[in-house]
């Protein structure tokens, strides 16, 4: 981000535009922007430059880069269409000012549009041939009558046959003029983004091929009403030939004898009336040819790219959430693991990985159909657990899931000696990274079909840094994603990402490259030389270290000393979050203290006891001082929730076994638009509406819970034909009363938004309580209860599946 940052006309700067957005002062933006500018990362500035920022966080800079970037790409088109404009020889003060006072691209571009070079228009050959003339004269003076107004200009020599001629020359400069016009579009646009809608009928003859979207087959709803998923849902099916699709203006039930009111508006902006006057229908029907082939087109084209990147900024919005709830789900821990990646044909992938992450033993085998080795399997699973003292299994939550966790149910009931816990985990990207170049150096001698396992126990284990390593956008925990734009998604999802490593932490002597990667102030070729220096000089002793690794330099180091984590090194300081240039304030704290710095780490007491104004000066502030001593009071605290697993009623087993009114407890699996998915540790995923999450409305279910929360429910309903069980939070809702399990409420012209999906689990059976991780899986994208309209993604995909509202598996492994 280079681009100036000098005043705008009357817009002032750009620093005083993000501050007026973000509510913040002026010379709060300009500290962060200079930091910025000068290399620094979002997560530092966050951490270690409060002062200069005064406080501001990681979201509010996420923000400020994010307008950043994108008021210096408008000041760059402002300087383009500045000189384009003053090459013509058109700009004159009054242009200058308009462009000048632009405060978006669509309004810099409105004004723009008369000056803009095009190909040789109608109008353009109009002008050429003398007609402008004509134009003028009808429009200021309609009492003169078209036809013999236009005989003047008849001109073989300049191609105007006749008045008919002249006269579609005249109409042509001036629907140019009226679609031209900055001011008149601009409101144009606005009117009909509050007023119109969109409309979807399924192509004929292609109702079969398109069934997935037959929620749109027949639907009309406002734009300012429509959600993102539906948006690119109807993009998508237009795209595949499915769908038509009409920007309607306003509401055809509203719409009134007459001209439109746009048609109107045009017309009283250039003063054109039907007075019966002899010029007045010409000039009104001019107005209705540039509304209908012109102005209504060109609106039509700008609120298509406007719901697109509206319902692209949404779901990338939703996407990084759920990523973020991926990333941050509650580490099991340095606890023995063994990955189960189910599957049919090609059998379910074991490996059992050590408390470390290192692979002790890998295996295949064959319960399910068509082999159906049960006892077998059973046999090969207790053996490895009790040989590698396992303490719990993970298992992929994709094809073959559910069979493969009653697999593991009946082991722990056969085995309760074993003391096993059982935990179905997102697979989401565990196939990409089983055939990633990371997967071939970290696991080379290892088959590609077993590498998944792998992935899936350590995923359990620590879910950070192992997903690190798979291009967050094959996560698949975000909607649609495949019609974002590519540049969009990743930037944000990068930033997720990144934020999360540094929230969190890295231990330099055991991440990956792929981990140390995303820490602040280190890219792929840094990452790369500190593995490599670590494999020839041993463990790092202190960050001091750091400094001696190839193409480590200060700036560097400054970025990403504080989050790089040194345990048992040579400064116990190397192991917290204190940044290294604020070690002489922790040593003037021991100092006051009278003690060592080892003494001091944890002590809490003592460090209550001292005052963090005290240690104030120059270079460190206030904020500063204070998260020193509450860091030291705790140092290099994960930030994650604590991994615990619901514990699921005893003699609730199937769906089968659920009464109404039954209080479970249970863990939530996935949330979407429509409500949340529970696990209660039966064959369904039951659903929470989103009506029945809170006695208050609630607008976005993400608001109430998130994956992985630990909840108390009600069953209100099952349906056992149908494989849905209806849940509410609300512990006093009477059961059995307004409890659809498909859930929902006709909206929009049809458009029906509920259902009931999720992961189909058995729970154990026998002594040892069956149990479900808390702190874990994805929030997924939205989706149109009973139908499919295509997917967000295969996570989600496949909590539909198992919950009857899609088709079989497709296709098994």
């Amino acid at each position: 981000m280079t681009a100036s940052t000098e005043p705008i006309g009357a817009l002032g700067s750009i620093e005083a535009r993000i501050a007026g957005e973000l509510g913040v002062k002026e010379r709060q933006v300009k500290a962060a922007v200079e930091l910025l500018d000068g290399g620094s990362t979002v997560p530092f500035i966050a951490r270690y430059r409060k002062e200069a920022t005064e406080m501001l966080d990681d979201a509010q800079l996420r923000s400020l880069e994010e307008r950043l970037r994108y008021l210096r790409e408008l000041e760059e088109r402002r300087t383009a269409i500045l000189e384009s404009v003053r090459s013509q020889g058109k700009l004159d003060a009054a242009l200058e000012a308009q462009i000048r006072g632009a405060e978006s691209k669509a309004r810099l571009e409105d004004i723009y549009l008369p000056f803009k070079p095009k190909r040789r228009t109608k109008a353009q050959i109009a002008r050429e041939a003398g007609l402008e003339p004509l134009a003028d004269g009808l429009l200021s003076d309609p009492s003169v009558e078209p036809a013999a107004a236009a005989a003047a200009f008849v001109d073989d020599g300049k191609g105007v046959a006749d008045p008919a001629a002249a006269l579609e020359g005249a109409r042509a400069i001036l629907t140019e003029r009226f679609g031209e016009d900055a001011d008149l579009i601009g409101e144009l646009r606005e009117r009909m983004w509050s007023r119109g809608r969109v409309a979807a009928k399924v192509r004929e003859g292609k109702e079969e091929d398109g069934a997935k979207f037959a929620d749109y087959f027949d639907f009309a709803e406002p734009f300012t009403e429509l959600p993102s998923h539906r948006v690119l849902a109807m993009f998508r099916g237009e795209k595949e030939e499915i769908l038509d699709l009409t920007l309607e203006p306003e509401d055809p039930s509203a719409a009134t004898e007459g001209p439109s009111s746009y048609e109107q508006s045009i017309a009283h902006r250039f003063g054109i009336a039907d007075r019966g006057r002899p010029a007045d229908k010409w000039l009104q029907d001019t107005v209705r040819w540039a509304w209908r082939t012109r102005v209504q087109v060109h609106l039509g084209i700008d609120l298509r790219l406007r719901l697109r990147q509206a319902a692209e900024d949404e779901a990338v919005r939703v996407f990084a959430s759920n990523l973020r709830d991926l990333l941050l789900a509650a580490p099991a821990g340095t606890r023995a693991t063994m990955g189960l990646d189910p599957g049919f044909r090609t059998g379910v992938k074991v490996a059992v990985v050590e408390a470390t992450g290192k692979v002790a033993a890998t295996e295949t085998i064959y319960p399910h159909v068509p082999q159906q080795k049960w006892d077998a399997s059973l046999a090969t699973l207790a053996k490895l657990a009790r040989e590698h003292d396992v303490e719990l299994i993970a298992i992929g939550n994709g094809t073959a899931s559910r069979e493969t966790d009653k697999l593991a149910a009946d082991l722990i009931a056969a085995q309760p000696e074993l003391k096993l816990t059982k935990v179905m985990v997102s697979e989401a990207g565990a196939s990409v990274y089983s055939a990633s170049a990371f997967a071939s150096q970290e696991l080379p001698e290892m088959d590609v079909s077993l590498r998944g396992a792998v992935s899936i126990a350590r995923r359990l284990q620590d879910p950070l840094a192992e997903l690190v390593k798979i291009d967050p956008k094959s996560i698949g925990v975000g909607q649609y994603q495949h019609d974002l734009s590519e540049v969009k998604l990743s930037r944000s999802l990068d930033a997720v990402v990144e934020d999360c490593v540094n929230g969190v932490g890295v231990d330099v002597n055991t991440a990956s490259a792929p981990l140390l990667s995303r820490v602040s102030g280190i890219g792929s070729g840094l990452a790369e030389n500190i593995v490599a220096h670590r494999d020839s000089n041993g463990p790092f002793r202190s960050r001091k270290a750091l400094k001696d690794v190839a193409r480590l330099g200060p700036k560097a180091y400054e970025q990403c000393a504080g989050f790089l984590r040194i345990r048992g090194g040579d400064d116990p300081l190397d192991a917290s979050s204190v940044h290294p240039e604020a070690y002489p304030v922790v040593r003037r704290m021991v100092k006051s203290a009278g003690t060592e710095v080892g003494s001091l780490i944890g002590n809490t007491t003592v460090l209550r006891s001292l005052k963090a104004a005290e240690f104030v000066d120059d270079s460190f502030g206030l904020p500063t001082v204070s998260d020193i001593l509450q860091e030291l009071e705790k140092p290099g605290r994960d930030p994650r929730p604590v991994f615990k697993t619901a514990t699921f009623k005893e003699g609730v087993e199937k769906i089968g076994d659920l009464q109404p009114g039954m209080l479970l407890e249970g863990v939530v699996t996935n949330v979407a638009a429509f409500g949340a998915f529970v696990d209660v540790g039966v064959h369904q995923d039951g659903l929470v509406h989103v009506s029945a999450m809170s006695k208050s409305f609630v607008k976005d279910p993400r608001d109430v819970v998130k994956p992985g929360d630990i909840v108390r429910v009600k069953v209100l309903d099952v349906d056992i034909p149908r494989k849905r069980i209806s849940l509410t939070l609300r512990l006093d809702d009477e059961h059995g009363k307004g409890a659809s399990a498909g859930g929902g409420e006709r909206r929009g012209g049809g458009e029906r938004r509920g259902g009931n999906g999720g992961g189909a689990r058995e729970g154990g059976r026998g002594g040892a309580p069956r149990q479900r991780q808390g702190g874990g899986g994805p929030r997924s994208g939205e989706r149109r209860g009973g139908r499919d309209a295509g997917p967000a993604n295969d996570a989600m995909a496949d909590a539909l599946r198992r919950a009857g509202l899609l088709g079989k598996d497709r296709g098994g492994r």
